[in-house]
């Protein structure tokens, strides 16, 4: 049976996202939404909304029991679990599957399998995926750990192996401090987590962060969508997004993306996903997998002229793939620049009431926000309230419309991170492309000083 009603189960810009793909499909939805959230944008628009709880994410946007009723009161007969809060959430998965609803995500095994770090990298090499060199699963005592060490070459990371975001993670350079860095990663994990399992890998000095979109049918058919360059990071946030990435070539992108769509064939992967990965000196490392829509997705649309969240609900309705390898086109360059409520200078959330709210327009610029004015942005949640994003026919181009578009960009009423990108690409070191993981971090230091 065709789905007829989405219930969304999230909030802010993806929320938006994926009713606006929702009903130009023919669909209704359901918004769910904490006390705090009553008068958001997506609520507003939707076919129907309903209050699942108070502010707090773990008494709303994370209550499972809530979400399921809201489902049934409504009559949605598919979720849509957006990124982040239950996204790649297997048990949350399994139960909406066992209410008789339509997951609009991969197989809930599948989200179990990349959620686990260790189990993911297994998971990853026996699928030809290239892996850093490092511990094949948990590590589990110091002597078996400072082998390895030995065996791979300082210095070596250790990380957690559930959970992300730079906790549970530790850089050792020197044999001395392994075991003490050990010891600090788990408790870190376990405080985290709630699991102190950690794992080792060959620490690679100053890579690129470039992930791979992918697609499967969940019947053994998977396509790739082209890459992002995800290396403007702080503190492992992504900060600004372009595709395609300034280092890779055609031939380089087309053999990457042609290891990543097999993978997930061979797995029976159903729906969108996100191979991420390292890269230095031309070689490529698995680092995770997303079982989820990205938020960076944006700028694979503009690039490829493809609705990734119109192809999601496609394939959790059971139907094949819209398209083949060949059909796709990879056409111009498009960048993505994350709009937190924020100091940008120290990043202090800065949270408020919108007074004035002009976004940017004009040919090939697009914005992704909840804002309105005279909204209230809450200061529960995550900081992001607009992407930015834009697209050239060439990168120079790309960024020469970004530039304007950042200028006309007005959000009043709170400080926002606007001034911080328009500094960025004033940089001549970010306007060539020659940046990596580390470059966005060094550069906010030296910002500081000047």
């Amino acid at each position: 049976m065709a789905i007829k009603k989405i219930l969304i189960a999230n909030r802010g810009e993806i929320a938006l996202r994926i009713h606006r793909a929702a009903h130009e499909m023919g669909i209704k939805t359901v918004a769910v939404h904490s006390t705090a959230d009553a008068d958001a944008m997506h609520v507003r628009l939707a076919d129907e909304a309903i209050c699942i709880g108070p502010p707090s994410s773990t008494d709303s946007y994370l209550n499972i029991p809530a979400i399921i009723s809201a489902a049934e009161i409504s009559h949605a007969d598919a979720i849509h679990p957006g990124y982040g809060f239950l996204s790649e959430n297997a048990q949350f998965a399994e139960i909406v599957e066992s209410h008789g609803l339509k997951w609009i995500g991969p197989k809930p095994e599948h989200i179990r399998t990349m959620g686990d770090k260790v189990e993911a990298k297994r998971s990853a090499g026996a699928l030809g995926l290239p892996l850093v060199p490092g511990s094949d699963g948990a590590i589990k005592d110091v002597d078996a750990a400072k082998k390895l060490a030995l065996e791979i070459g300082y210095p070596v990371i250790i990380k957690a192996a559930s959970g992300g975001g730079g906790r549970g993670m530790k850089v050792v350079n020197d044999p001395e401090f392994l075991e003490t860095q050990m010891s600090q990663a788990a408790t870190e994990a376990k405080a985290a987590f709630g699991d102190a399992t950690v794992y080792m890998e060959k620490y690679l000095g100053n890579p690129r962060h470039i992930e791979f979109q992918v697609f499967g049918d969940g019947e053994g058919n998977a396509i790739h969508l082209g890459e992002r360059d995800c290396s403007l990071q702080r503190r492992h946030q992504k900060v600004l997004e372009e595709s395609p990435s300034p280092v890779l070539s055609t031939a380089e992108r087309d053999r990457m993306g042609e290891i990543c769509s097999k993978a997930m064939a061979d797995m029976g992967y159903r729906g969108a996903g996100t191979i991420e990965f390292l890269w230095e000196n031309g070689e490529f490392f698995f680092i995770e997998m997303n079982t989820r829509l990205q938020v960076e997705h944006p700028v694979t649309e503009m690039v490829t002229g493809i609705d990734l969240v119109r192809e999601q609900i496609r394939i959790a309705d059971g139907k094949p793939l819209s398209f083949t390898q060949d059909e796709i086109t990879f056409s111009g360059h498009a960048v993505e620049c994350r709009i937190n409520a924020e100091d940008p200078q120290t990043f202090m959330p800065s949270p408020g009431t919108v007074t004035a709210y002009h976004p940017p327009g004009g040919l090939y610029v697009r914005v992704d926000s909840g804002l309105y004015h005279g909204y209230k942005v809450p200061p529960y949640y995550d900081s992001m309230i607009a992407k930015l994003i834009v697209y050239g026919h060439s990168r120079e181009g790309c960024l020469m419309r970004l530039r304007r578009a950042l200028e006309e960009f007005v959000i009043g009423g709170m400080k926002t991170t606007i001034p911080l990108h328009q500094k960025l690409l004033a940089d001549p070191e970010f306007q060539n492309g020659d940046y990596t993981i580390k470059w966005l971090e060094e550069w906010l230091e030296k910002s500081k000083d000047s």
